[in-house]
């Protein structure tokens, strides 16, 4: 079955220390409120870092872009890969609240060879099996960050976890996070969930002003070793 990767949200470099001593093997870098942070912080991360960090793309508060902000993105993306991001973030939908595939293949297309997150964008689509179809075959995509319902795990995680227990190719592709609590992680690799993501849980009391800490970032990642050594027990 292989290993869980392990992704930590980060805001900046005195994050990185704790997620990469406790065990990530990537980082997600974005503002405290989920948008672009400036090529100067990613550049700090990435010569802090030993794992791989991503890169959020995403100018506005809405899952919307437009034309003139696509130019943009480009520019910071390549500005991004140009200070040793390893892959970036992004996830658009449109006016019906459908995935918008067009926006997203033109962006991984100027992009080519670039691997890319779809956000958690896709928990406010309609339909969440059609979302997966829409984003498959894109070039690139390496995982799609979900949590099953825009109010997070709390919410969504029966949904989600029959949709990737019912279709290999979300089980494949899910990066599950949004409230993950530990009593879901042996059922998400049960399932065939090989990546999982952590954002306030790294931090202590769960606080977005504490750093991520790496005693935080190390249970997660005995928890996730011990889940993926019981499943492949069993399966034998």
């Amino acid at each position: 079955m292989g290993q869980v990767l392990l992704e930590v949200a980060v805001l900046g470099p005195r994050d990185v220390s704790g997620a990469v001593e406790g065990g990530a093997d990537r980082l997600l870098l974005s503002t405290p409120d989920g948008l672009s942070p400036e090529p100067s912080v990613v550049s700090a991360v990435c010569r802090e870092s030993a794992a791989e960090v991503h890169v959020v793309l995403r100018l506005n508060n809405t899952w919307s872009t437009t034309g003139g902000e696509m130019t943009r993105l480009v520019g910071l993306a390549e500005d991004y890969l140009g200070s040793g991001a390893a892959g970036i973030s992004f996830g658009f939908l449109d006016a019906d609240l459908e995935v918008d595939a067009d926006t997203c293949g033109y962006l991984s297309a100027q992009l080519p060879h670039v691997p890319w997150t779809f956000g958690r964008a896709i928990d406010d689509t309609l339909d969440l099996r059609r979302s997966w179809r829409r984003l498959a075959g894109l070039p690139g995509l390496v995982g799609v960050r979900a949590a099953g319902s825009p109010r997070g795990l709390a919410a969504g995680y029966d949904e989600l976890l029959a949709l990737a227990s019912s279709d290999p190719v979300v089980a494949r592709t899910l990066v599950a996070g949004g409230g993950l609590v530990a009593e879901q992680v042996p059922w998400f690799v049960r399932a065939g969930v090989r990546q999982l993501h952590l954002d306030l849980q790294a931090r202590p009391g769960g606080s977005a002003k504490a750093y991520v800490d790496a005693g935080h970032v190390r249970s997660w990642r005995l928890l996730l070793d011990h889940a993926v050594e019981r499943n492949a027990r069993s399966a034998g």
